[in-house]
């Protein structure tokens, strides 16, 4: 059964803006379907141009470029409420991909109604735009901390990073939240090899601060996480579900 928008369980979360009505009601005719798909599932390919638009509604996925090596190089993890296939939509073709890590449940638009909910429904055209503007801020956190942190500083911002993005969603249970990615995806993402992000994450285990063990991250000391990341607490502004 695919899900009514009215009654999406992301809605539900404090993390995101409430609809009004007829917002509802225009995101239930923008929304074509849904699409249930396995781990290791691609889902936008990088230079395709794919004819659907997705949000994440369960499930977890990873953001990557293939560089001409073959190397790979996660841009960001998938979560739900996560909106894809923006640059498609804009551009006309998708400049890195996206593969599910986790089955996958996935809302679908039609990418050719695409400019009416720019013409139609301008604040939710606004929503988009705001949701890219948040990708380009953590891209830059993400280089910034590439470029001037340690190693343990590194990952300590990215699992934490990830950590709180799970807390908003209430995938938090005892201090953990599923982290069903591999070591290689988080090295890959952060500029590290592997060796030395699982030397690193055996420091960060023994002090006591963090560690990753059976596909969960477990943040034992949030405000030493803080400290050593860089990173101050605050409060989640709400953001737009699409």
């Amino acid at each position: 059964m695919t899900t009514n928008c009215k009654d999406c369980p992301l809605r539900k979360l404090e993390v995101f803006e409430d609809l009004s009505g007829d917002e509802l009601k225009y995101m239930q005719r923008f929304k074509s379907g849904e699409l249930k798909i396995d781990a290791k599932t691609p889902v936008l390919m990088e230079g395709s141009n794919s004819p659907q638009l997705f949000t994440a509604l369960k499930g977890m996925g990873v953001r990557y470029k293939l560089l001409p090596n073959g190397n790979r190089q996660v841009v960001n993890f998938v979560l739900p409420g996560d909106f894809i296939g923006l640059q498609a939509g804009v551009m006309g073709e998708m400049q890195h991909s996206v593969e599910a890590t986790t089955p996958m449940v996935l809302c679908v638009f039609d990418r050719t109604e695409f400019w009416s909910l720019y013409k139609n429904q301008p604040e939710r055209a606004f929503d988009l735009t705001w949701a890219a503007a948040i990708e380009e801020h953590f891209l830059g956190e993400a280089l910034a901390s590439i470029g001037q942190m340690s190693a343990m500083e590194r990952l300590t911002w990215g699992l934490l990073r990830f950590f709180d993005r799970c807390e908003n969603l209430d995938l938090i249970h005892h201090q953990r939240c599923p982290f069903p990615f591999r070591q290689q995806d988080l090295a890959d993402a952060l500029g590290l090899s592997l060796v030395h992000t699982n030397k690193t994450l055996k420091k960060l285990r023994e002090r006591r601060i963090l560690s990753l063990e059976n596909g969960m991250l477990h943040v034992s000391d949030h405000e030493a996480a803080e400290e050593l990341s860089g990173m101050e607490p605050k409060t989640p502004a709400a953001r737009p579900l699409i």
